[in-house]
């Protein structure tokens, strides 16, 4: 038996490999195909399943090109009325993969078809149960994301108590919970960076799963201090009910090169956007193509380009590290920005041989920017970090200006005005100076090692408050 966490950092997403007797199977697989296939391949195993246990709104999920490479069964639980071929699987449903049985536990709550996966070995122990967006480590899915004209919140709230406490809290205690997602997802509301735990040990440490809890007092506890969801998840929800294109075709296309005329000739064209993935360093040194967004690969991309980039159709053109393109279009559609026409054959050395002018923000120490602070020789700083964070402690005389929001709230920035940004770490603060000079304002800077650097230089700062409470 081999049972394998697939942990992709960008997404705080967990996928699943479990092989036995030369049979396997995926449960919510990203939407790249390849690394399954070889997994199976190195095993001499054919995929017989494909498990999805909800349809997924933070992520374009891969089933359909999966199942059609392997003639794998995908497989939903109850609810779910996808457009293309499925196994609709019923509560207490088993399926084999070689000597290993799963068992469908429907656990709705987080959505209507939300269900889990109960292993269950040759020897009838159950070591393991994958439980989707219904139990996180620390949290649970938050019931807000599938409500209909018939279906509130609340409703949602308390079908997910009935799943946890009829079909997850009744299991072993020293069974392995292994969610779907972790901490940074937007998913859940205060999610563990740990991912896997026993349920005993949640049961102890999760709020969800007190014991005395009633489910007035949960579905109070699960829709207290949600946020609004990332605007792209509507989007990747209808995607993962639909036929997609094909992940083969979107990495061909994407994958194009475009020399710098050519490059320079579609930046400039008002229905396409150019998106610098670099690193920090080389964005900040080298500077960029004039009205491009900087998203970094290395940082939360995915999430990020679903976030700002509001048209999931958007024509996108890119600029990234040589022997990145790929990487880059993959992860661009695994939020399902599937339309993107190309990269800048070269890089930005190649756009400067071809005599092309750059863009280039402002960039400071943290330990300048307090020294300017302190002696009021800035016109305007931000603090672009979410609000939660910046209440939980932030440099005084500094506003709050979240990155979230920047769409929303950018009538108030004056192009006439010099800005200084800082976030976190300063992942952050560069896409949120790179949209302001995109969008006209021609002086801006960066705050390099954001908030985590700035503490250090003594500048003064709000009382601390823990973040849990702000919730």
């Amino acid at each position: 038996m081999k049972v394998e966490q697939l942990f992709t950092g960008c997404l705080a997403e967990m996928a699943y490999y479990i092989h036995s007797n030369g049979e396997a199977a995926i449960i919510d697989p990203l939407r790249e195909t390849e690394p399954y296939i070889e997994m199976a391949k190195a095993d001499g195993a054919k995929i017989k399943y494909v498990f999805l246990t909800h349809f997924h709104a933070d992520f374009v999920s891969g089933q359909v090109d999966l199942a059609k490479k392997t003639g794998a069964t995908i497989v939903f639980g109850p609810n779910a009325n996808p457009n293309y071929d499925i196994h609709s699987g019923k509560d207490g449903e088993e399926f084999k993969i070689g000597a290993l049985t799963l068992k469908l536990l429907h656990t709705p709550g987080h959505t209507m078809e939300s269900s889990s996966y109960l292993l269950i070995d040759e020897k009838g122990n159950k070591p393991y149960v994958f439980t989707g967006d219904c139990l996180f480590i620390g949290d649970v899915g938050r019931p807000d994301l599938a409500v209909k004209s018939d279906l509130t919140q609340d409703d949602l709230a308390g079908h997910l108590f009935d799943s946890l406490r009829n079909k997850i809290m009744i299991l072993p205690d020293d069974i392995i919970v292994y969610p779907n997602h972790g901490a940074g997802s937007a998913c859940g509301k205060n999610m563990s960076s740990e991912t896997f735990d026993t349920l005993g040990n949640q049961k102890k440490t999760n709020y969800a799963l007190r014991a005395d809890m009633t489910k007035e007092e949960f579905i109070k506890e699960v829709t207290t201090g949600l946020k609004p969801a990332p605007q792209y998840f509507g989007n990747n929800v209808r995607m993962n009910k639909g036929v997609n294109t094909s992940i083969d075709e979107i990495l061909k296309r994407g994958t194009t090169p475009i020399d710098a005329d050519s490059f320079k000739e579609m930046s400039e064209q008002d229905d396409i956007l150019v998106v610098d993935t670099r690193s920090k360093e080389l964005y900040t040194e080298e500077g960029t193509v004039p009205g491009a967004w900087y998203i970094g690969v290395e940082g939360g991309f995915a999430p990020w380009v679903g976030a700002l980039i509001k048209d999931i159709n958007q024509k996108i053109i890119f600029i990234a590290e040589e022997g990145r393109e790929h990487e880059v279009v993959t992860r661009f559609s695994r939020v399902g920005y599937d339309n993107i026409r190309g990269y800048l054959r070269g890089g930005i050395h190649s756009w400067l041989a071809a005599g092309h002018k750059v863009d280039k923000i402002g960039s400071i120490s943290a330990v300048k920017f307090a020294n300017k602070l302190k002696e009021g020789a800035l016109d305007v700083a931000l603090d672009v970090r979410k609000e939660s964070e910046y209440q939980s402690e932030h440099v005084k005389g500094v506003e709050n200006f979240p990155l979230d929001n920047i769409h929303t709230n950018f009538a108030e920035i004056k192009p006439d005005k010099e800005y200084v940004l800082h976030c976190a770490s300063g992942y952050r603060s560069l896409i949120a100076a790179s949209i302001f000079m995109a969008n006209g304002v021609k002086k801006v800077t960066d705050v390099r090692g954001g908030f985590k650097d700035i503490k250090d230089t003594g500048v003064e700062l709000t009382e601390y408050v823990c973040p849990t409470t702000l919730l």
